[in-house]
C-alpha cells in the first residue's frame, strides 16, 4: 500500500462521521459494546453471559471486531474481580486476546470469565468466548489488572 494511502486509511478528519464522532458523550466505548450482554449465572469468582453479535460491532470481514472482543475481557473479566469483593476492578496492566474463530451478526455468544488471582494488588483473569450453539471455542483472554491500594499515608 502506498504510503499516502495508509495515511488516509488511519486518519479520519473531515467526512461523514465527523460531526457523529465529535457528539459524542465522554466514555461512549462500555454502552457501545456491552449493550444486549446477559448474564446467565455468576458465583464468586466467575460470570457467564450470553451475547448476540449485534451489527454495530462488526469488522469489514463481517465478524465480531477484535477490539470490541478486548473491551469485552476487559469489561466481563472485571465483573469477575468484583464477584470475589473487590471494591475497584482496577486499572490494566496487560490484556491479551487469541482469536480462534469468527462470530457474526445474529450468532449468540458465550462470554465466560474466571477469576485466576485476586491479590492485595494485581487481579488476573481468563475470558473465553464460544459459539452458544456449537461450543466452539472463538477467542481467548487473559487480563491482568492493578488494584488500586490506598495510600497509607
Amino acid at each position: 500500500m502506498e504510503l499516502e494511502s495508509v495515511k488516509k486509511f488511519v486518519e479520519k478528519e473531515g467526512g461523514d462521521y465527523e460531526f457523529t464522532v465529535d457528539s459524542m458523550p465522554p466514555r461512549f466505548i462500555e454502552p457501545i459494546v456491552m449493550q444486549g450482554i446477559k448474564i446467565d449465572h455468576i458465583e464468586r469468582g466467575r460470570v457467564l453471559c450470553s451475547f448476540t453479535v449485534p451489527p454495530r460491532l462488526l469488522n469489514t470481514g463481517n465478524s465480531l471486531h477484535g477490539g470490541a472482543t478486548a473491551a469485552l475481557v476487559d469489561i466481563v473479566g472485571s465483573a469477575a474481580i468484583f464477584t470475589m469483593g473487590a471494591s475497584t476492578s482496577g486499572v490494566s496492566v496487560e490484556i491479551n486476546v487469541s482469536y480462534l474463530d469468527g462470530a457474526y451478526v445474529g450468532e449468540e455468544i458465550e462470554i465466560e470469565s474466571k477469576v485466576l488471582r485476586v491479590g492485595k494488588a494485581l487481579a488476573v483473569v481468563s475470558v473465553e468466548f464460544r459459539n452458544k450453539k456449537t461450543g466452539k471455542i472463538i477467542a481467548q483472554g487473559r487480563h491482568t489488572k492493578y488494584l488500586i491500594v490506598p495510600s497509607k499515608m
